[in-house]
C-alpha cells in the first residue's frame, strides 16, 4: 500500500495576505491574559495569527490593524515595537 505524503499546513500572513507553509511563518499569539507576543516556537497557548518573518509584513499588519482585528483587541505601540525588536534578533 503506497504511503500518502503528509499535507503541509498552510496559513495566511496577516501582513501581505499570501498563503505559505505554517513553518515558514512566525506566530503572533494573544495569551489567555490578553498579552500579545511573538511565539517563535509555535507552542504557546492562546489565539494565534501568522506573519512572514519579514519586517515589511509586520509593518503592513501594524498599519492595516490586521492583528487588532484578528485578536479583537487594541494593541499599543510598545507591543509592536517589542515585536519588531524581537523579529530583528531572530
Amino acid at each position: 500500500m503506497p504511503v500518502k505524503p503528509r499535507k503541509i499546513p498552510q496559513r495566511q500572513c496577516v501582513g501581505c495576505r499570501t498563503m505559505k507553509d505554517k513553518k515558514a511563518l512566525v506566530r503572533v499569539v494573544k495569551t489567555p491574559e490578553n498579552e500579545v507576543v511573538l511565539d517563535l516556537t509555535g507552542k504557546k497557548s492562546g489565539r494565534g495569527a501568522y506573519v512572514c518573518p519579514a519586517m515589511e509584513c509586520l509593518k503592513k499588519a501594524r498599519k492595516s490593524r490586521a492583528l487588532e482585528r484578528a485578536f479583537e483587541l487594541a494593541i499599543p505601540d510598545e507591543v509592536y515595537d517589542a515585536m519588531e525588536a524581537q523579529m530583528e534578533q531572530a
